[in-house]
Parts: C-alpha cells; structure tokens; sequence
C-alpha cells in the first residue's frame, strides 16, 4: 500500500475543506493553487496573481521536498481567454529554461472568487 501524506492549508475559519496537495507513492498532487498571498489577499491584476500562483507553487513544493522543477504536468485554468499571450510569456520565465511541464491551458467562465483571473493545479514527481 502507497503511503500518503496530506498538506493542509494553515487552520482558519476561511481554511478550505482541501489538502494543497497530497504525496502518493512517489508523486506530488497539486491543487488548484490561486495567486492569494500568506496573509490571504489576492494579489492585484493577472501578472501580479500568476506570480503569487507560482510563489504558492514553489512554497508547497518546497513543504513537500520536492523541486519546482519536477513538477511533470500542471492545468491552467484562465478567465480571461485575452491573458493567454501573457501567461505564455511569463510561464516560459517562471517555469523555464526548457524542459517545461507537460500543460492543458483552459479558459473557464469563472473561479470560486469573482476577482481570480488564474489557478494552476498540478503533478510532480519525487
């Protein structure tokens, strides 16, 4: 039997019922992860959020101990199908130089908080 390990987001009375991720065997599942910043506040406009998301990102990895870098595919999912140019050019910053993750980009009507322009979930292996 795999061993699983969950990590939880810090306890609250806004905690969503949720593990940021969860470690099976030798892989790390990511949640949705959104561009909140520790204090909880979503960060201003979409190059603001998609660097929280990936600041977020980087910090469960790291919790996890594994390497941003090991993370084999990740889903975007995007509000706006105008932030598409964007986050192509930013992605190639925060997850480059090459190789990059195996990706699904998706534009969705909306996320959970009216004011989320973006949300990366993914996979990474140990």
């Amino acid at each position: 039997m795999a061993s699983i390990k969950h990590y939880l987001p810090p306890a609250g009375p806004k905690a969503p019922p949720l593990s940021f991720a969860v470690r099976a065997g030798d892989f790390l599942f990511l949640s949705g992860i959104p561009g909140f910043n520790e204090e909880g506040v979503l960060a201003e406009g979409f190059e603001a959020q998609f660097f929280a998301v990936v600041s977020n990102l980087r910090r469960i990895c790291a919790e996890a101990g594994v390497d941003f870098r090991n993370l084999c595919k990740v889903n975007v999912l995007l509000t706006q199908q105008a932030d598409i140019e964007k986050m192509n050019e930013l992605y190639s910053v925060a997850f480059g130089p090459p190789p990059y993750p195996a990706r699904t980009t998706c534009v969705v009507q909306a996320l959970p908080n009216p004011a989320m322009l973006i949300e990366i979930e993914g996979v990474a292996a140990f």
